[in-house]
């Protein structure tokens, strides 16, 4: 049946491709969150997977069954994902840990009033799903669940969101204190 679907495909039947998604989609995932161990992460491998089994589908040669060659791109993928993220969280620690203290040096010297100040206009900078993440985990202290549960977003998507908006967070902090002793 793969075959034929592909045919379809390469003969510029787009559509055709739905096969692929419904048939292969699950075992994809499966595969991915074995990987990456993040249902966020996991979901992005095997978008990512399905787009380059699209795009690389004329370079199918039959030499294996579809789903062989499928779940290898998926396997490279996470593998990709994972070797990007180790990357990225090295460079990310080196850098947090730079303007982490450089943030702590100056809040130190700072009024709580000035402090809540740079947090709300801190907030106002990030992206909204991060702010809103922030704001409700921080300040109205609910859990990643309870995230999840009011948002409709999964709880690994509150984490990753939450992570990424703590850094965001940091950086432009960090930004804003740069910018405000320049002008003092």
């Amino acid at each position: 049946m793969d075959n034929l679907y592909i045919k379809k495909v390469l003969n510029g039947d787009t559509e055709g491709f739905r096969y692929f998604i419904s048939n292969y989609k699950d075992l994809a995932f499966s595969v991915a969150i074995s990987v990456v161990k993040d249902e966020f992460w996991a979901e992005e491998v095997v978008q990512e997977s399905f787009i380059k089994v699209f795009q690389k589908l004329k370079s199918f040669k039959g030499r294996s069954s579809f789903k062989t060659w499928f779940y290898r791109i998926v396997i490279n993928e996470a593998f990709q994902r994972l070797r990007e993220e180790k990357k990225q969280h090295l460079y990310q620690n080196e850098l947090q840990e730079t303007e982490l203290s450089s943030v702590e040096n100056n809040l130190n010297g700072m009024t709580p009033e000035e402090q809540t100040i740079l947090v709300q206009e801190a907030l106002k900078q990030i992206q909204p799903k991060e702010s809103l993440v922030l704001r409700l985990f921080y300040l109205e202290d609910q859990s990643a669940k309870t995230i999840a549960d009011e948002t409709g977003w999964t709880e690994a998507n509150v984490r990753v969101i939450l992570h990424r908006g703590r850094k965001n967070m940091l950086s432009v902090v960090n930004r804003l204190l740069c910018n405000e002793l320049k002008t003092v």
